[in-house]
């Protein structure tokens, strides 16, 4: 326990320990004591809020998310979804259209009754005994208050709550495809996270989310043979036994229900997942987590695919925490349920025992968990982050590099599509739902491994840890993702930021004539595209000697350490980005060239690699 306790600092609130860069940051404390009816599918709470505002400003109204109320015909979730449901974007093998909607929203919602719709009721909210002025905008209830928060003060608020658990669409709700009756995620009333850029009341509509630093103390109240699985990590196991505690089955009591209670420090969410028929396993990680992993068992099958899951999440630690920093929380849990995959603070939702799947959740406990960048304004740090972590474990895994080619080829089928926008796009605003996935999770996962193309593999990885430790619990943005990385490389970046992120300028450089010049051979490349970047070029003799150029961008003011000692590395001159061609003089004759290939590793999303080579 002690070294869990050396990662965190003050009552219920944690920071790495390491110098961090000044920015504010609002607390909250939530006490939930809640009740789940598994005849009637509702549940109904009590929130006890301590809320800190440690902003400059003062605030005269709160925000709070109310997700459910999203499931309901008519939402602007089901508005949005039958809309891009519009949006034809070609046709499959078989000659029909493909249409862009989320296949797992299309027009559902629109067919749901009074008893599958999900809804979130706030039927009362007092802030010192005294009842608050409320607004409900469907899926954020605005509250107008009587006596403003001042700076560096904090507040006591009540809320008593009620909710139907909706049927299973996105990410919440009850009875899925496999058969878990409850997913219970956005399920109680969430104050919206206030920072530098003021309030982010984000309206739900099925795309990422984002909150306040704080602990969690919750009481589940529940049919005593449901087992629960969710964020934080219980408290009474030998009380609910299920194999947390001592007891591996439903201990005998005489109440119908037993209380689930949990604690969670240092989170900006809380999850849980129930149902009668879920079985755990568990690994002990030395010096590390203990990870859980809980699972509707309806075969042997699933007893051995879980397993196998659990021994190769166990394997894959010790490489995880020396390449993105330890996990810092006691426990974490993969629970069976939700739509696909789906990230929260010491857990995720997932469908089923797949490795893929629970790697890049269980990388969003960086990205999205532990860092906790803004998910709606930039998706792509989070979501392409998680596809970044799951790769390169797989890559390390298999000893193959070329797992990253799913990444760029999203990238690719992207930019030939004509949809793409900005990764500056906010994630509710993108035009179509193909262009944001494409965007998030393919460009996102890109913007990480073509940075070590950049700044080069040692520095890649001193930026991963010192990102981690740096900006943990800061939700940091793009600007302080970048500041890491120059100060870790030396290297100025800002031009790469404003490249892949704010527009969307593609690659694309070519190997022209190879002429001679005092006895030297000497290449033309060709930028054709409009993004300018370094490049690494590998020449290769006649007699298999082989050299590799590098040669930085003007805008760097410097060049990136050699990658490896499989070649002679030679540093040329700058390019500056003005120019559209360069002359790169060898160190031997033309005659004596036997091939020339830019970028021989495939790091660098070039559009068009068929003019990358010459031989």
């Amino acid at each position: 326990m002690k070294r869990y306790l050396l990662f965190l600092l003050g009552v219920g609130y944690g920071l790495i320990l390491h110098a961090q860069p000044e920015r504010w940051q609002q607390r909250i404390k939530y006490t939930i004591d809640a009740n789940m009816d598994v005849n009637t599918n509702k549940v109904t709470g009590k929130e006890k809020v301590i809320y800190w505002n440690n902003s400059p400003d003062t605030l005269h109204r709160l925000f709070i998310h109310l997700y459910w109320n999203a499931f309901q015909p008519g939402s602007m979730m089901d508005v949005r979804s039958r809309e891009l449901g519009k949006i034809i974007l070609g046709k499959n093998r078989k000659g029909q259209p493909v249409h862009d909607w989320d296949p797992r929203v299309r027009d559902r919602i629109s067919k749901l009754t009074d008893k599958q719709i999900g809804y979130q009721r706030v039927k009362s909210l007092r802030i010192n005994g005294k009842e608050q002025e409320l607004t409900v905008h469907e899926t954020i209830l605005e509250v107008t208050l009587k006596n403003p928060i001042l700076p560096h003060s904090s507040t006591d608020l009540a809320i008593d709550f009620e909710a139907q658990v909706p049927e299973q669409i996105r990410r919440s709700g009850r009875d899925n495809e496999e058969g878990v009756r409850y997913s219970m995620s956005q399920w109680y009333p969430k104050l919206v996270e206030y920072d530098y850029q003021g309030w982010n009341a984000n309206p739900y509509i099925a795309r990422e989310f984002y909150g306040v630093w704080g602990s969690y103390d919750v009481n589940i109240t529940i049919d005593k043979n449901y087992l629960i699985a969710g964020t934080g990590t219980i408290q009474n196991p030998d009380e609910v036994g299920f194999g947390y505690g001592k007891t591996a089955g439903v201990p005998p009591k005489e109440s119908a229900t037993t209380t689930w209670h949990f604690k969670a420090d240092s989170v900006h969410d809380f999850v849980w997942a129930a149902d009668n028929q879920y079985k755990l396993i568990k690994r002990q990680i030395e010096k590390g987590p203990l990870f859980y992993f809980v699972y509707k068992r309806t075969s042997a099958t699933d007893d051995t695919n879980w397993n196998l899951l659990a021994d190769s999440v166990a394997y894959v630690y010790p490489y995880i925490a020396r390449t993105f920093g330890a996990y810092p929380y006691r426990n974490y849990s993969f629970i069976q349920g939700g739509d696909g995959g789906m990230e929260y603070p010491m857990a995720t939702l997932i469908k089923g025992a797949s490795l893929g799947t629970a790697l890049h959740e269980f990388g969003h406990n960086w990205y999205q968990g532990i860092l906790g960048s803004n998910e709606s304004l930039y998706p792509w740090m989070d979501e392409g982050g998680a596809t970044y972590f799951q790769t390169r474990i797989f890559g390390w895994l298999h000893h193959d590099s070329t797992w990253y080619d799913q990444s760029y080829k999203s990238y690719y089928y992207l930019v030939k599509s004509e949809l793409e926008e900005p990764m500056s796009t906010h994630s509710d605003h993108y035009n179509t739902n193909y262009a944001y996935g494409a965007a998030a999770y393919g460009k996102g996962a890109v913007f990480y491994d073509q940075l070590g193309y950049i700044i080069g593999k040692k520095n890649m990885d001193a930026f991963l840890l010192s990102y981690f430790n740096t900006w943990g619990f800061k939700h940091p943005n793009p600007n302080d993702l970048i500041r890491v990385a120059e100060k870790v490389s030396g290297l100025e970046l800002e031009w790469y930021k404003r490249y892949w992120i704010y527009s969307t300028k593609t690659i694309d450089y070519a190997i022209g004539n190879i002429s001679s010049q005092n006895n030297h051979g000497v290449v033309e490349i060709i930028r054709k595209g409009e993004m300018p970047m370094p490049l690494d070029i590998l020449v290769t003799y006649k007699d298999g000697r082989q050299e590799m150029y590098n040669i930085p961008l003007g805008m760097m003011y410097g060049h990136k350490p050699a990658d490896n000692s499989y070649y002679t590395w030679i540093f040329a001159p700058e390019w500056r980005w003005t120019s559209p061609t360069y002359q790169l003089e060898l160190s031997r004759p033309n005659t004596d060239i036997k091939s020339v290939e830019i970028d021989p590793y495939g790091q660098m999303a070039d559009v068009d690699k068929l003019n990358n080579s010459l031989q």
